[in-house]
Formats: C-alpha cells, sequence, structure tokens
C-alpha cells in the first residue's frame, strides 16, 4: 500500500460497536495519537533527558543488546513481555526487577519471565560510564524497543527521565493478563491503564514472536475454556489442533511458538494466523471472533504497515502509564537493578 493511501486509510478507519449495554461506542481512530516523535509527555519525561548527562546510553543499550539475542534470539520476545509485565502492574517502574521475597519476581505469575540478566548486563555497563544517572526502568524500556528492532520490529524514540520504584508486591503481579480472560475483561483492564482498544489488538500482535508452555494451553486444548467441552473454544483449525495435542499431551514442560509461520520475524502474519483460526493463546483467537475486535483484526491483515506504524504509538502509550518522574519522591536510580539502593548501601 502506497504511503499515501495508507494515510487516508489511517484517518478513515473508526470502530463502533456495542458495549454490551445496549448502547454505542465510537473507539479511537487509528494512529489517533501523534507520531511518537512529538508526543507531549505531562511527567517531565523527554527525548533529550540523557543527552548531557549519558550520552552514549543507547549505544551500550544496542550493542549489549544485539550481543545476547545473536546467543539467543528468544530473548527478544522475553524482553518484550517483561517490560509488559513491569507496566501493566503497577506502572512502569521496574518494581519486576526487584529479586526479593514477596516481590512482583518472585509471584506465581512471573515464575516464567526471562530477560533479567540482560538488564543486569546492561546496567552494569551504563554504570561504569554514567554512574547514578540512568534508571533500570528506561533501561527495559529501551532495551525492549531495541529488541523489537533487532527481529524486524519498527523503530521508535523513546522519551526518558523514568525513576524506579522501591516498592514491588507480589499480589501486584496478579494483574497482567494471564491469557484466559474474556475480551470484556481485557478491555477494563487496558481501559484502567489509559490504553484503549487498539491499543490492546496492537500490543497482542506482540506475539507474533515469542512462544508459550504446553503447560499453559493444555487445559484449553483439552478441556475449552469452561473446562467441560472436548475441544477448544473459539475452535482451532483441525490440523493445528491435532499438531498442539500430539506436542503438548504429554509434556507440559515443552515450549510452543505464538506464531506458527514465521516466529522469529517481527510481522503481522500473528493477524493472518487467527483468520485461519491458528491462534495458539484463546485470548488471541478471540480477538478475531469478537465483534469489537476483529474489524481491527482485519485492517491490519490488509495493510501490515499499518500494523508497524500503530505498534510504535502503542508501545509509546504502554511505557507512560504511571511512571515515577522528577517530581516524585517515591522514585530512585538503583544502581543494581535487583535492589533498592539503601540494600545496596
Amino acid at each position: 500500500m502506497k504511503s499515501s493511501v495508507l494515510s487516508l486509510f489511517l484517518l478513515s478507519i473508526i470502530c463502533t460497536t456495542s458495549c454490551g449495554h445496549g448502547e454505542e461506542d465510537s473507539f479511537p481512530t487509528f494512529s489517533a495519537l501523534p507520531i511518537p516523535e512529538t508526543l507531549p509527555f505531562d511527567n517531565l519525561l523527554s527525548f533529550d533527558y540523557y543527552n548531557q548527562r549519558c550520552p552514549q546510553l543507547e549505544q551500550i543499550i544496542h550493542t549489549k543488546l544485539k550481543q545476547w539475542v545473536a546467543k539467543d534470539h528468544t530473548l527478544a520476545a522475553s524482553l518484550l513481555r517483561l517490560h509488559f509485565h513491569d507496566c501493566f502492574a503497577t506502572g512502569c517502574d521496574a518494581s519486576i526487577l526487584l529479586n526479593h521475597e514477596g516481590s512482583e519476581r518472585r509471584a506465581e505469575a512471573s515464575k516464567t519471565l526471562r530477560g533479567f540478566q540482560v538488564i543486569d548486563d546492561i546496567k552494569v555497563e551504563v554504570e561504569k560510564s554514567c554512574p547514578v544517572i540512568v534508571s533500570c526502568t528506561d533501561i527495559l524500556t529501551a532495551a525492549t524497543r531495541d529488541a523489537t528492532v533487532l527481529l524486524g520490529g519498527p523503530y521508535w524514540r523513546v522519551p526518558y527521565g523514568r525513576k524506579d520504584s522501591r516498592i514491588s508486591n507480589a499480589k501486584d503481579a496478579e494483574m497482567v493478563p494471564s491469557g484466559r480472560e474474556s475480551i470484556t475483561t481485557l478491555l477494563e483492564l487496558f481501559q484502567s491503564r489509559g490504553l484503549n482498544l487498539i491499543d490492546l489488538v496492537v500490543l497482542s500482535g506482540a506475539h507474533t514472536i515469542g512462544r508459550t508452555s504446553c503447560g499453559a494451553i493444555q487445559r484449553w486444548l483439552y478441556q475449552g475454556l469452561n473446562g467441560t467441552s472436548s475441544m477448544p473454544n473459539p475452535p482451532l483449525d483441525d490440523h493445528y489442533l491435532d499438531f498442539l495435542q500430539r506436542k503438548c499431551r504429554c509434556a507440559s514442560g515443552d515450549y510452543v511458538d505464538l506464531d506458527a509461520t514465521t516466529p522469529t520475524t517481527f510481522d503481522s502474519q500473528f493477524y493472518a494466523n487467527l483468520q485461519k483460526n491458528m491462534g495458539l493463546l484463546s485470548t488471541d483467537q478471540m480477538l478475531y471472533s469478537d465483534p469489537r475486535t476483529s474489524p481491527i483484526v482485519n485492517s491490519l491483515i490488509g495493510a501490515p504497515s499499518l500494523f508497524i506504524h500503530q505498534f510504535s504509538a502503542s508501545m509509546v502509550r504502554l511505557a507512560n502509564i504511571q511512571v515515577l518522574s522528577g517530581l516524585d519522591e517515591v522514585g530512585e536510580i538503583r544502581t543494581n537493578c535487583n535492589f533498592v539502593n539503601s540494600y545496596n548501601t
């Protein structure tokens, strides 16, 4: 699709649907946000925050991340997931990185999270060049962007200035979607964090990379969502279902790619898979069957560049959830991402 046609397409698409109470809701148009280059921030974040105090920051992050992903490409998806868990629980504050008894990181909902060692490695290098200047939150946010780029995804500028939280509670990890919710529940969760229906569908597209364990999907594969059906609901493609049931029948510790077609490339194939009833998670497949989200999915299938454009905008919105900025006394710049500074001293 040519850029001029895409621009008109972005401006014209709007999703109007019943909200479940007999009234009409008009949801935001695609690219309702300004492009990430010009987004205003009311919490003291800025694109040039480290320009004078740590000008080499992005180069350090990029170099380190490239080394890690070259050794294990699955870490790119792991960092995306780690960033999402951090922001969705109590806001983007690196509380997920704190490693102590009763922290989010030690919670049952966080036991499969990975990528902590990548952030630790980057932090050590950053501290050598810019001691006690760059927050772990900003490092995780920028590393997530670079991980996306390394697998073929879009680049977006990251505004900086976030502080790190001194608090992390395991119960807060339960606020992150588990993959078993209804679309209504997911939409309510996203809206409570300042995100919208388009953000829900577009950020779900991060499942174009990554994988999940057989244990996480076994109940759905064999009993359906309500535990009483012998088939998944929503239904899966017969051949795909047969493959999954054979792979996961006995080995709950095995892993399955979230995108069965192009699992190591960041693209819009994830949405085309949903059209073929090949969504691995029930919450993913429901994006295509739910009348509120299916028009957006169809638009993203028809215009792959639309997904790339909107993913950048939605990621900026995600990284702006309840950040701790310069005026917040509760935030700090951790010298070790695993512990608050009082512990380090």
